[in-house]
């Protein structure tokens, strides 16, 4: 059975500090891709625009299933090569990087890359789901059973992201491929939506009777009316019969940073506008510049005017200076705050081997330890029985504070002398 897409694009730059976009989506008839720049000063929005660009010859072509992602795993690994030759090109984007979700429409399949933790969500039948996986480090908590997917929507460094595309050649996507059913309704959305919009809330609006473009415009409006720090997108796309009519739109979409850098005209070259791409980074353009002020038209003849008299150049470099001194300020205070948090966190583990009560959490942020050791026991790991030994040795036991932790040590030391009696009297424990 063929099947076509029927979508909507949205972007808003949302109500934290960012001056500047720097997400990137792309909704068109076979291809779906959604990037979240990072690297403030070092360029996220060039980021995500330059792997959307990447991508967007993928579009209006047809695949077989299999070619199809071997083509997108190309794509994405082209793109990622492209963010290593721009950094190398100019020093002051070094650092920059982007998750990435990406469909590309074969037949009745959708090939399918992600990294990093934006998202996917599916409807079929009225059940909503995630498709992707976070990788970030309060996915890596879950997968080890630490916290709890309640406890994950408001944990303090659910931003913390484990893989995105960098420029480095190990990172790889994850890849596989979906069947899409006529009825289905896709979900690509950044952090800007699920970090400040609960999960059952995303579900009611998505799961609603709606166009793809009123159910863009529902979720973007409810993660502004949940104050969103950071810049927020979303591609809804209804999987409609080959045989239906999709409906408006027919051209695809461009928005946030990719329409703000023309990277359908980069794909394209220097010619006019002739793909559905280039059309449509055309068209978002023209509804979405200002227009200009009169003092614009001065244009670029009054920069050496600016130049000669010096004292507003000189002002503008103190003020870039002034916000640089600023954010990197936020960023240290940022990072105070996270490391004091995990420090309110114990688990036990082993060392030596002894049961110990280690302050932090089992994990490393780089060079950087977040846990330590507080108090080591007098029980040897080797004397607890084995259901104990494995819950020690996989670190699951965590406490809010030093003394609950204290206590399931204590618990643990009586278990382990009710196991000796029971070896005394020739039983097994």
């Amino acid at each position: 059975m063929s099947i076509s897409l029927r979508y909507a694009a949205r972007s808003d730059i949302g109500l934290g500090s960012k001056n500047r976009n720097e997400d990137s989506a792309y909704a068109g008839p076979d291809l779906l891709v959604l990037a979240d720049g990072m690297g403030g000063h070092a360029a996220g929005d060039m980021a995500s625009s330059t792997v959307v660009g990447e991508l967007l010859s993928l579009d209006g072509e047809s695949y077989g299933t299999d070619e199809a992602l071997r083509r997108l795993a190309t794509a994405v690994h082209n793109a990622n090569s492209r963010l290593r030759a721009e950094m190398d090109a100019d020093p002051e984007m070094e650092g920059m990087g982007t998750t990435l979700i990406a469909f590309l429409r074969s037949g009745n399949m959708l090939a399918l890359a992600n990294i990093g933790d934006s998202r996917a969500y599916l409807v079929r039948d009225g059940v909503f789901t995630q498709v992707t996986k976070d990788h970030s480090f309060v996915q890596t908590l879950l997968d080890e059973g630490r916290i709890t997917p309640e406890e994950a929507e408001h944990h303090p460094q659910r931003s913390l992201v484990t893989r995105v595309l960098t420029g480095r050649e190990d990172d790889e996507p994850d890849l596989s491929l979906r069947e899409a059913k006529p009825g289905d309704r896709l979900l690509l959305c950044c952090d800007g939506l699920s970090d400040y919009v609960a999960h059952s809330t995303i579900e009611q609006i998505v799961t609603a009777e709606g166009t793809p473009g009123e159910i863009a415009d529902a979720l973007i409006a409810i993660a502004l009316k949940a104050a969103t720090r950071d810049n927020v997108t979303v591609i809804v796309a209804d999987v409609m019969d080959g045989d239906e009519d999709a409906g408006d739109p027919t051209s695809p979409q461009i928005v946030g940073a990719a329409a703000a850098h023309d990277v359908s005209h980069d794909a394209a070259g220097d010619h006019a506008p002739s793909s559905p791409a280039a059309k449509a980074a055309a068209l978002s353009r023209a509804a979405n510049s200002p227009a200009p002020a009169e003092d614009d038209e001065l244009g670029e003849d009054a920069a050496p005017l600016l130049a000669e008299e010096g004292g507003p150049r000189r002002f503008t470099w103190l003020k870039r200076g002034l916000i640089v001194v600023l954010v990197l300020a936020v960023l240290a205070v940022v990072g105070i705050f996270g490391y004091a948090a995990t420090q309110r966190q114990y688990y036990l583990a082993e060392h030596n081997g002894k049961v110990t009560v280690y302050q932090g959490i089992s994990q490393n942020l780089g060079p950087i330890r977040l846990h330590s050791v507080n108090t080591v026991s007098d029980i040897w790991v080797a004397d607890l029985p084995s259901y104990d030994r494995n819950k020690v040795a996989s670190k699951s036991m965590t406490a809010g504070d030093r003394d609950a932790a204290i206590g399931i040590v204590e618990n643990l030391r009586a278990d382990m002398v009710a196991c000796q009696a029971q070896i005394a009297d020739g039983s097994s424990c």
